[in-house]
């Protein structure tokens, strides 16, 4: 299972490349296994020309410990495994620092919906977390990274499947999804959305999404009578 995990985790990292969202060694992806017990994580510093499931890295969930691999795991590492603990349903989570998401989160703003792509996708703004003390940078900068996005999410309420996505201040997006590939997928259109939305607010500071074009947009995809797509 976990050799199988790998490759989908491997393949989401390159996706990134693929995409345009990461350049040189901007971003990481991992993933969780079935039975919650091991996340799989791109390895810290490697490039991702000729990277390979062999150099992802198993993590123990419990303990934080590397379990298996011959790199070390990402820097972010302990943030993606505070959300692994907090949040059940999330099976994949992203980091990247592309463009136009963290131009919001250096702005310390929300990525606004004002349109049907962004409500296709995410049920909402997506939010911007506060920024971190001295002492939480100083004390455990990841893991404290993962515990602001826990704050701001529990604090607003929501499900975070239903925005799966925020924006750290002055850090950069992270995403997550029912897989690797799925949080890929958000991150791919939350930087997309960053950018109609910096565009929008150019031509039209004003610019708003009504909240019943927002229900139709993303109920009709993922409500419990959605009819996107093919049966």
């Amino acid at each position: 299972m976990l050799e199988e995990l790998k490759k989908e985790v491997c393949e989401a990292n390159l996706e990134l490349v693929r995409r345009g969202i990461v350049i040189y060694t901007w971003g990481n992806v991992s993933g969780i296994s079935a039975d919650r017990k091991y996340m799989v994580i791109k390895p810290s510093g490697v490039d991702y020309d000729g990277m390979s499931p062999d150099d992802m890295v198993v993590v123990d969930i419990a303990s934080g410990e590397r379990a298996e691999g011959k790199w070390k795991p990402s820097s972010d590492t302990d943030t993606h495994l505070e959300l692994y603990r907090r949040y059940e349903n999330i099976k994949g989570i992203v980091h990247t620092h592309s463009i136009h998401a963290v131009a919001f989160a250096q702005a310390g703003l929300p990525v606004p919906a004002l349109g049907t792509t962004h409500a296709d996708y995410f049920y909402g703004d997506v939010p911007c977390t506060r920024e971190l003390t001295r002492a939480e940078v100083e004390e455990a900068y990841e893991r404290n990274t993962g515990k602001v996005i826990i704050e701001t999410i529990d604090g607003l309420g929501y499900d975070p499947m239903a925005v799966p996505g925020i924006v750290v201040k002055n850090h950069g997006p992270f995403c997550w999804g029912t897989s690797p590939a799925n949080a890929v997928y958000n991150a791919v259109v939350l930087e997309t959305v960053a950018e109609m939305d910096l565009k929008t607010l150019l031509l039209n500071p004003n610019a708003s999404l009504a909240q019943y074009v927002l229900d139709k947009h993303y109920m009709r995809k993922h409500g419990p009578n959605a009819y996107y797509g093919q049966k």
